[in-house]
């Protein structure tokens, strides 16, 4: 199973990826959570210390590493467009609770893309996590899909963009569904978080899609008080987890059905 979350910062999507994977590891399953955010945070909502995480670099920052895998460096502006990488998960991974984070970060550009050894050692990654292992990869995305090539996109089972009831998170929908669609993504799923009663639920079923709608989390400030301790929402929230187990449980259900139809 490989899922890409994204969203806007604040709606919440760290949450959802973190619950999402501490939910597969539950089953025993090997997962591997990739924060591919530049507010990188999901080591906390996985249950990592701060201290944990403060021995983390991300591997984007890494530049010996970059520079040892590419050939790049100052003085060489060449470098391989296909460099090892497969052994980086487990060597720069760390687990917790059952999951393996592997924060990758991002490339900080001034224009709208970048060409550069850096993009090209985190592409190679998210590439080798999709298409050559049988494990549960779930990405933590910026609302943006510029680490993903149509390559990479055939290998994922889950599109997902988390909104809050707003017309600029159903924006942010529409952006990244027509980013997708783009890159050949066909389907692009939403879960609406933060919902607070029927009128946030009438607005979102009103601007999104029934067949693109996987359900609601509503709002809960058990999990707001979990990010100011700074510790997981999974199990400490009981209501949330148990609204986003169901939801799994939903695409997990429809992926089955459409892998059996092929």
């Amino acid at each position: 199973m490989k899922i890409a979350v994204t969203g806007k910062g604040g709606v919440g999507k760290t949450t959802i990826t973190a619950v999402l994977a501490r939910l597969y590891a539950e089953e025993g399953k090997n997962v591997y959570a990739v924060d591919v955010d530049p507010d990188a945070n999901l080591g906390l909502a996985l249950g990592f210390s701060e201290e944990e995480l403060e021995s983390i670099t991300p591997v984007s920052k890494m530049r010996k590493l970059v520079e040892e895998r590419t050939g790049a460096d100052r003085s060489n502006t060449f470098y391989k467009v296909n460099p090892k990488v497969d052994d980086i998960p487990e060597k720069y991974g760390k687990v917790c609770n059952g999951v393996r984070l592997l924060v990758l970060g991002t490339v900080e550009t001034a224009g709208g893309g970048c060409v550069c050894p850096e993009n090209v050692m985190l592409k190679r990654i998210i590439n080798n996590l999709v298409l050559h292992r049988n494990d549960i990869v779930i990405l933590d995305m910026e609302a943006g899909l510029e680490h993903l090539g149509r390559g990479t996109t055939e290998g994922m089972d889950q599109f997902i963009v988390v909104i809050e009831p707003g017309a600029r998170s159903v924006q942010t929908y529409r952006n990244v569904k027509r980013l997708a669609e783009g890159l050949g993504v066909k389907e692009v799923k939403v879960i609406a978080n933060k919902v607070r009663d029927e009128k946030d639920e009438e607005f979102v079923k009103s601007r999104i899609p029934a067949e693109d709608f996987l359900g609601c989390v509503h709002y809960n400030p058990e999990v707001a008080e979990a990010d100011r301790e700074g510790i997981s929402p999974f199990g400490f929230s009981k209501a949330a987890t148990d609204e986003i187990r169901e939801i799994k449980r939903k695409f997990d259900s429809d992926i089955v059905g459409k892998k059996a139809e092929k």
